[in-house]
């Protein structure tokens, strides 16, 4: 998708508590996984094989976190099983403590940091951002590589054709979702991009406004 059109939207994040809207094309978001899949093997000292846990609710920077870990060889596993644990800024203190890495994610408006960071607790988007823009794995990962603890990457990504298929998203759909109704990562962003659509997704979604974010943001198809 990257290669195709980088200049094209690829995901679309409104919140509507905030009035905040960030729109991120396939590259932009392609140097944000890359930084991620970096900072998990350069500054966590991670390897292929080895688990994360996202505790965050649908985001820009939730997607980053596990395009990042699958692109890095990592399983994303619940929060109990894994070697490094990236949360929500008001979800991370409750994950530090017991020697592992913990990212939290501030989830703020205009990528901000966070504003207080716990003890135990690295500021995600302060230390991603001095990772680079490409990543080069060791080893490639592999479409049988595990992705989940119940999943390898072609086994999630046939879950999420069938689900394209069942909502009757193409190339050139444009999904909006609601995040509070549909956090399933296999709705919100793997949809999306096996199939080659995009997604407008909205945090906090004011019913009020649905109809004329279809229009303006040309939505094919709703999820809320």
């Amino acid at each position: 998708m990257v290669h195709a059109d980088p200049g094209r939207p690829l995901l679309t994040w409104y919140d509507d508590a905030t009035g905040e809207r960030i729109e991120l094309s396939g590259a932009t978001l392609a140097n944000w996984v890359a930084k991620t899949a970096n900072l998990v093997v350069d500054h966590a000292g991670l390897r292929p094989g080895d688990r994360a846990g996202v505790d965050a609710p649908p985001h820009w920077q939730t997607a980053a976190v596990l395009l990042g870990c699958w692109t890095a060889g990592l399983a994303v596993v619940p929060t109990d099983e894994a070697d490094t644990v990236f949360a929500a800024a008001d979800r991370a203190a409750g994950h530090a403590g017991d020697g592992r890495e913990v990212y939290g994610l501030a989830l703020a408006p205009l990528g901000a940091p966070m504003r207080v960071v716990p003890p135990g607790v690295t500021d995600f988007i302060v230390e991603v951002r001095g990772h680079g823009d490409h990543f080069a794995p060791v080893a490639p990962v592999g479409p049988d590589d595990p992705a989940t603890p119940s999943a390898t990457h072609r086994e999630l990504c046939a879950s999420a054709r069938g689900r394209a298929a069942e909502l009757g998203v193409g190339s050139a759909g444009r999904l909006l979702v609601d995040a509070a109704v549909h956090p399933d990562p296999l709705d919100w962003l793997l949809v999306p991009l096996v199939t080659g659509a995009s997604v407008v997704l909205c945090g906090n979604l004011d019913p009020r406004q649905v109809d004329k974010r279809v229009e303006v943001e040309r939505v094919t198809h709703r999820l809320v």
